[in-house]
């Protein structure tokens, strides 16, 4: 698939226009962190690295794959961003759940299937692949998938599994059309070819991936003053956010049969203590305990600690 120019800046790793305003968009309200396209970013250069000398070494051959941008879309706007053809090659990857795609230019696939049988590559038709052009880019494409189960290692071990060849991005169902998916683009350089691949993974099983690598990595001194700063900040905007405080007793259980048989004048039997506190609680959620009491002729609630008379 060949972009036109002005799409590669949508990018996530595309160059900045200067504007410090990002829309938000409410369709896809989990977007991927700076650090998570770090890790990605990290992760995708040594499979295009890698695949590089993979492919210069297969197809004997000049070739160079460079790492052009990480976006997140929608398995919908990936599919109608293909051009037609174009070779799609679905893929698992044990223990992530979904189908992953690998995809490149029908050209280039035909380029790489000339090499491998001894040809000059150059200009190829823009077609789909014969039964035996087939077999011998599969075989190809599984060394590539070998490549990448390697570069993804640091996030995730997968053991890749390659499925059906597709050439008509419509008729590959590898996802629903609204699931999130996560697309990298490479530009690849096979001779004189020169081209755009992709390769979507579903955002939903990686992402807890990268929340892991996320937290189990260090923060430097920087790091960990901004997030503390970025914590104050939080807790100053919230200070002054009215809540809802309610102190309750300790609930009363009770069947359906013996709901519907209440009449006026029935008295509920309150399981709680005289001597126990009350549950204070904060929308919701327990945060504290307190006695009951008075203030002049309102009722009241002395707040206390777990410990029973201690105050905080």
């Amino acid at each position: 698939m060949r972009r036109p120019e002005g799409s590669r800046r949508s990018g996530l790793l595309a160059e900045s226009d200067g504007a410090d305003i990002v829309l938000y968009d409410f369709r896809r309200p989990t977007k991927l962190a700076r650090d998570h396209i770090r890790i990605l970013q990290m992760s995708f250069e040594t499979f295009a690295r890698r695949l590089g000398t993979l492919l210069t070494s297969s197809l004997r051959v000049l070739s160079q794959v460079n790492l052009l941008a990480i976006e997140q879309q929608s398995y919908e706007e990936y599919i109608s961003g293909l051009s037609t053809p174009t070779l799609l090659a679905p893929f698992s990857a044990k223990p992530l759940a979904g189908t992953a795609v690998l995809e490149f230019p029908v050209t280039s696939a035909l380029a790489c299937v000339d090499h491998l049988l001894g040809g000059p590559g150059g200009p190829q038709p823009n077609r789909t692949l014969t039964d035996i052009e087939n077999a011998l880019l599969r075989d190809l494409v599984n060394q590539m998938l070998g490549v990448l189960a390697y570069a993804l290692e640091p996030i995730v071990a997968i053991e890749a599994g390659l499925g059906p060849l597709e050439f008509n991005p419509p008729f590959l169902q590898a996802a629903g059309a609204t699931d999130m998916m996560i697309v990298a683009s490479f530009e690849t350089h096979i001779g004189p070819d020169v081209g755009v691949a992709t390769m979507a993974t579903p955002f939903a099983s990686v992402f807890p991936r990268l929340q892991a690598k996320r937290a189990s990595r260090s923060m430097s001194a920087g790091e960990q003053a901004n997030a503390a700063n970025n914590a104050a900040r939080v807790r100053r905007g919230l200070g002054e956010v009215p809540v809802e405080i309610s102190v309750e007793f300790q609930p009363v259980r009770l069947t359906p049969a013996q709901i519907v048989e209440l009449m006026p004048g029935d008295l509920i039997t309150l399981p709680h203590r005289v001597t126990s506190p009350l549950a204070v609680k904060c929308g919701g959620f327990p945060y504290t305990q307190a006695l009951a009491g008075r203030e002049g002729t309102r009722l009241a609630g002395l707040v206390v600690d777990k410990k029973l008379g201690e105050h905080p």
